[in-house]
């Protein structure tokens, strides 16, 4: 904190030039509430400009249109410049639609931001149980001497020994009000920071991604040096403090019974009078989801650099078997330049030749080509009528929504049959709707498919189906299926 390093984090550090700008009120409140309030990883040029300009039509209906008078991709452009750094424009493999999302320095300014409302009140007992937990854990990991450990051990046992026995006899001590809203609002806040931390673990490992390019793109030596290079990069972040920590998160945060056992806390906590007086946010009853969906974006920039690994080698053995096709036609350059002076004596000898025999009649005859003939016929415009109506009656299935169906219903249970799925969420293209339910659950059937869902059929069961359709009169029907039970599993 000496004046050299805050002049230097001025100039430089995004977060600090968006609360210099003029401009911050506008950035800060709308980034929080598309990315920052709702969770939003990334967002489409087409969706975030229509965002912005409904923010800045408001703007101008309460300050007047000379307040911001760039227009919504202006000012989104100059964002992501490279002199502002508030948002990162980046485009996903296979799409050419920029795709935007915030930086961790534009977080850390919005939550500080944030930080200067007023809060409820300031409760400092919950934050001084969690640190003297801390210590402890610390303390107890740390010790070697088993006579010691064990002895701590004896003692948290008699401490629970003694309370069990004030419960059995109806000694029930229970929070008030003011302890339970204090520790309810530490645990939002440390959700809501949580959040913010998995930005910038992505951004750490963007990073590394982006410096293998880098090396990969400039790299002269061996194919070997360069692969110990970057798995060692790789296996050094894996192995690094921030690496092992979200690694433990993330396997803790993956078992059914954890999730299962924070979803019924969260719904009791929520369920209190003194919590409910809070107003907590809505997302706060599905905060262990939001924090799946920010682990999965940093598990997937992990594999894209894997991904860059593989297009490494395959580029290499491509320039590889370029190379070895140089040395060929080098080869028969040579050999036409030697053949109007040919060299004196034995120019090469090879052990075992044999003739090769050829009979003239063992030559294929020639095939005439078949020229196709084209009947030189004259259009005549008529006036008969053309039904244009089945160039647009075509049904294209939504695979990506249906696939989202079936993970929705998972969140909530363990596995859950196609036909509950289909009493939740309706078929709403009918029997081509229900293929491609079908479909997914062939492709997860016996092993987890590349999304995470699998799927089992039990013959032994059969399933109805209905669905409202129209006839070929257009009058409404209801449509019925029979089939093997589907079940789909996590």
């Amino acid at each position: 904190m000496d004046h050299p390093t805050l002049a230097t984090l001025r100039d430089k550090h995004p977060a600090w030039r968006l609360l210099a700008s003029p401009h911050a009120p506008l950035v800060a409140a709308f980034l929080h509430r598309v990315f920052v309030a709702p969770n939003v990883r990334t967002m489409s040029e087409a969706d975030l400009v229509e965002a912005l300009d409904d923010e800045l039509f408001a703007l101008h209906e309460q300050l007047g249109a000379s307040a911001y008078p760039k227009r919504a991709q202006e000012y989104l452009d100059d964002w992501a410049a490279p002199d502002k750094g508030w948002l990162r424009k980046f485009y996903k493999p296979g799409t050419d639609e920029a795709q935007f999302d915030l930086t961790p320095a534009t977080e850390k300014a919005v939550a500080w931001l944030a930080s200067l409302t007023e809060r409820p009140f300031v409760g400092t007992e919950s934050r001084l149980l969690t640190l003297f937990a801390l210590l402890e854990q610390i303390s107890a990991g740390t010790e070697a001497d088993p006579a010691l450990r064990l002895a701590e051990l004896q003692r948290r046992r008699d401490e629970i020994d003694a309370e069990i026995a004030r419960v059995l006899a109806g000694d029930l001590p229970l929070l008030d009000d003011t302890a339970v809203k204090e520790r309810f609002l530490q645990f939002q806040q440390l959700a809501r920071e949580l959040l913010a931390d998995f930005r910038e673990v992505e951004h750490n490992f963007r990073s590394l991604d982006r410096k293998v390019r880098e090396t990969i793109a400039l790299w002269e030596g061996s194919k070997g040096a360069l692969l110990d290079q970057i798995m060692g990069e790789r296996d050094a972040i894996a192995d690094s403090d921030q690496g092992r920590s979200f690694r433990a998160f993330w396997d803790f945060l993956m078992s059914s019974r954890r999730q299962e056992a924070l979803t019924a806390h969260l719904e009791r906590a929520l369920a209190l009078p003194a919590v409910a007086a809070l107003d907590p946010e809505p997302r706060t009853r599905r905060v262990h989801h939001d924090w799946l969906e920010a682990g999965e974006h940093t598990q997937r920039t992990v594999a894209r650099l894997s991904q860059q690994l593989r297009r490494f080698l395959d580029d290499r053995a491509f320039l590889e078997n370029r190379r070895i096709l140089d040395l060929l036609r080098g080869i028969e350059a040579k050999a036409l330049a030697l053949r109007t002076a040919p060299p004196a004596g034995t120019a090469a000898a090879i052990d075992a030749m044999g003739a090769s025999v050829e009979l003239p009649l063992e030559r294929p005859l020639f095939t005439p080509t078949a020229r196709p003939c084209l009947a030189d016929l004259v259009l005549d415009a008529g006036e008969a009528d053309i039904d244009t109506a089945r160039l647009f009656d075509q049904i294209v299935i939504d695979k990506a929504r249906l696939r989202a169906n079936v993970q929705q219903a998972l969140r909530r249970s363990a596995q859950v049959t196609l036909r509950e799925l289909l009493e939740d969420a309706p078929l709403q293209q009918g029997l081509a709707e229900l293929v491609a339910y079908l479909e997914l659950a062939h492709a997860g059937h016996g092993a987890a498919a590349a999304d995470g869902l699998r799927a089992v059929v039990d013959e032994t069961v059969d399933d109805p189906v209905h669905w409202q359709s129209c006839d070929a009169a257009g009058d409404p029907v209801e449509r019925r299926a029979q089939l093997p039970r589907v079940i789909f599993t996590r």
